[in-house]
């Protein structure tokens, strides 16, 4: 170009533009969807970690018994360690594989590198457990009563540690948000506050069990005592891992459908912005007055439940002579009851009819002095006394009788709205139409053939445009995928902590019946087995949920993550976390029934088996 026109010439594009806008998009994205996938790595791991646990708690007995008769400590690891990598490594692999093939575009070195330390954890956590329980050979197995239990020293210690990170990874959070990529203590904040509400839960564990335990052994029935003491004498490990386990992934699915529900408000907010309505209907700047008949035709169309007409004078001012400069303002003339309706409605600066009429006057007379509702801005710039207005619409002299803050008709600037009987030219320049399923190719034909140049913005269209831009809606997926993986993690934790102990309730169950307890009595006995850690786990995943949220809210900005940068939207006004009921309430609820209905299974199943079966000689249980 400076060859054919010269050194002066210069060439530019928008390609800078869109660049620059992508970059900064990602680079406020990226920390806050660190925040949800370190959640999800945390809760696979505590899972893995758990499962590990809780085969070693099974197999206690069989590794003592090595130990014992001179097994070292390298050879019991080594055994183990092949034993789990015969499963680990293939089924790393496979994963490997599968998420190579369903992932479009996948990177592989990410993934060799996410599936290596998915299998070098999962054969590790074995032999590491053995290896610390069976330091020293044990001469006979020592009971570890979870009602008994006495932290010692390391582990007051070890909480105290990870109390201070999560005070400082909650306070880092709140104070420069999730604004740092690579900054691991502000993306643990949400596993960190699950791991203290985990660890304090299984500090108070003990307490409800003793206190129920006493009255129950002076109660005449059997099955509610039975059912505390065993829940007292089960293991700290085969407690606190799925506890753990439950925890933290109940606090990764409120947290992640909490993002999710922020997400989507704000982009319900911001296209109820742009619009005003579920449609909005206008000339060419909203300048010019509507054809007649274009009121009638849109009414007409499928879908619409009222339509509201509003004149728009964007070019009102003072008049001459009044304080206050000549700073532009925008007049709006409305019918009261159809308007005060829309408003209620949208949610948008609700107000009652009554105050657009001045007080002992059946209605509005023109030329009089009109009762206006003004925005925050313009009503501390006018006053309360009566100022004079000009606009294309007439001279009118207004006094402010309400503030509020948004209205449909002008959501995003200062306005004064009015009775339009009061003007001297009321004829609409803006229809506003509410309804559930309105059409936006049905209103443009419409339209289309009651007028020409009009314009029609549909809020469902405007909603889905905020959401088409690729960041956007990848990172909600990774959201959507944190939600649901916390909830499959929760129930996986559940099985795996039912599951482990099922042969010995199984065991339990068929001496009880030797010993004259009736099926119906054996159901109620696993039920009420398997409820206590499921609704303490309940309990604490909501409380740990909702306080997650609470404090991480303030650190949290959604509005990058539910909006595409698109030029000309209205903004937005509390895209912030906010706590969602049913991502608390359903994933609890889930766990609570799953462990009831597991449970009652398990004491069907093991009724239909003689106890023979459950009790032969030389059994291992």
């Amino acid at each position: 170009m400076r060859e054919a026109a010269g050194s002066t010439a210069a060439v530019s594009t928008d390609l800078e533009t869109v660049v620059g806008s992508y970059t900064t998009t990602r680079a406020a994205i990226t920390p806050v969807v660190a925040v949800g996938t370190f959640g999800i790595g945390a809760v696979a791991a505590v899972v893995l970690v758990m499962a590990g646990g809780l085969i070693a708690v099974r197999r206690a007995a069989e590794l003592a018994l090595l130990r014992a008769r001179g097994g070292s400590l390298r050879g019991i690891a080594g055994r183990l360690l092949a034993e789990t990598a015969v499963v680990a490594v293939p089924a790393a692999a496979a994963g490997l594989l599968l998420a190579v093939l369903t992932v479009d575009e996948a990177r592989l070195g990410p993934a060799v590198l996410g599936a290596s330390a998915v299998a070098l954890l999962a054969c590790a956590v074995l032999p590491v457990r053995a290896v610390v329980a069976h330091r020293r050979p044990r001469a006979n197995a020592e009971r570890e009563d979870l009602a008994q239990a006495k932290p010692g020293r390391r582990r007051t210690v070890a909480e105290l540690t990870v109390l201070v990170l999560a005070v400082g990874s909650v306070v880092a959070l709140r104070r420069r948000g999730a604004s740092s990529t690579g900054d691991f203590l502000v993306s643990a904040a949400p596993v960190l506050v699950g791991l203290i509400a985990a660890l304090v839960l299984v500090r108070l564990y003990p307490l409800p069990l003793r206190w129920a335990a006493r009255p129950a052994a002076r109660g005449r029935g059997v099955v509610g005592f039975l059912s505390l003491a065993r829940a007292g004498r089960s293991s700290t490990v085969g407690v606190a891992l799925p506890l753990l386990a439950l925890l933290l992934a109940l606090t990764t699915a409120a947290f992640g459908g909490s993002v999710l529900a922020g997400v989507s408000d704000a982009r319900d907010r911001a296209a109820l912005l742009a619009t005003g309505a579920d449609a909005r209907i206008a000339g060419p700047g909203e300048a010019t007055e509507l054809p007649t008949g274009v009121e009638g035709a849109v009414r007409k169309v499928a879908g619409v439940r009222e339509v509201t007409a509003v004149r728009t004078e964007r070019t009102a001012e003072l008049a001459s002579g009044e304080a206050g400069g000549k700073d532009g303002l925008t007049l709006i003339g409305v019918e009261p009851e159809s308007y005060a309706r829309l408003a209620r409605q949208t949610g948008l600066g609700a107000f009652p009819a009554d105050v657009l009429k001045p007080k002992g006057t059946g209605g509005v007379r023109t030329g009089g002095v009109l009762n206006a509702v003004a925005s925050p801005g313009l009503a501390e710039r006018l006053g309360r006394a009566p100022r004079r207005i000009t606009s294309p619409a007439g001279d009118v002299t207004v006094r402010i009788a309400a503030v509020r803050s948004r209205t449909p008709a002008a959501p995003g600037a200062d306005f004064l709205l009015v009775d339009a009987a009061g003007l001297e030219r009321s004829d609409p320049t803006t229809l506003l139409a509410t309804g559930a399923t309105l059409d936006g190719p049905a209103l443009r034909a419409a339209v289309r053939g009651a007028g020409k140049g009009l314009t029609v913005t549909v809020r469902a269209e405007e909603r889905a445009a905020l959401s088409d831009a690729p960041l956007q809606a990848g990172a909600e997926r990774i959201y959507t995928a944190a939600a649901l993986a916390g909830a499959g993690y929760a129930v996986l934790a559940l099985l795996l902590s039912l599951l482990q102990s099922a042969p010995e309730r199984a065991a339990l169950l068929a001496r009880l019946h030797t010993m004259g307890l009736t099926p119906r009595q054996g159901r109620r006995l696993l039920s009420l087995d398997a409820l206590p850690q499921a609704l303490l786990a309940a309990s604490g995943g909501m409380l740990a949920g909702w306080a997650t949220v609470r404090l991480l809210a303030p650190g949290i900005d959604l509005e990058r993550l539910a909006l595409a940068a698109t030029a000309g939207r209205a903004p937005v006004v509390g895209a912030s976390l906010r706590t969602d009921v049913w991502s608390l309430v359903l994933p609890a609820a889930g766990t609570v029934l799953l462990a009831w209905a597991v449970a009652v299974a398990q004491a069907w199943w093991a009724g239909r088996r003689t106890s023979i079966t459950e009790l032969r000689t030389g059994g291992m249980r």
